[in-house]
């Protein structure tokens, strides 16, 4: 039996298989979702010992690993602190190319939010800008309920 290789030439199949899954976002991310998808308000966890407020929000601080519950709501209304431009469409983005990712940091939290960014010139685009979350107006419980942040 350990020689039923020997003598084959080995062939070599090329496939995909797509598995359907579900997956559960836990206590926390539902309570933040749930928040947007109902009440058009961004809420914020902070930590008890470091006083950091994290947008999303998460159940352990990444500072020091306390247990977080102390929900806060945080404003719709941040700063850019980054950017990107894309060109190149993928099947995960969810809107059409080109499209800006930028990382914006919300009135009231210390931590800054991966969303898109709209309504704006490429070539007005700057850190520090002003920007507004703009929400959908049938919402269902996930990130794109907040369909994009414009400049204010």
């Amino acid at each position: 039996m350990d020689n039923w290789l020997e003598g084959l030439e080995p062939i070599v199949g090329h496939q995909e298989i797509k598995v359907p899954y579900r997956y559960s976002m836990g206590a926390t991310t539902s309570k933040f979702f749930i928040e947007i998808r109902d009440r058009k308000k961004i809420m914020g966890i902070k930590c008890a010992k470091c006083n950091i407020v994290y947008v999303p929000p998460r159940s352990t601080c990444g500072g020091c690993f306390a247990l977080l519950n102390d929900w806060v709501e945080v404003s719709d209304r941040g700063t850019l602190q980054t950017y990107t431009i894309i060109h190149y469409p993928t099947p995960a983005q969810p809107v059409p190319t080109p499209l800006i990712y930028g990382i914006i940091k919300l009135d009231g939290a210390d931590t800054g939010l991966a969303h898109l960014v709209s309504e704006v010139d490429y070539e007005r685009l700057r850190i520090g800008m002003r920007l507004k979350a703009v929400f959908k107006e049938e919402r269902v419980g996930n990130m794109l309920d907040i369909q994009y942040f414009k400049p204010i």
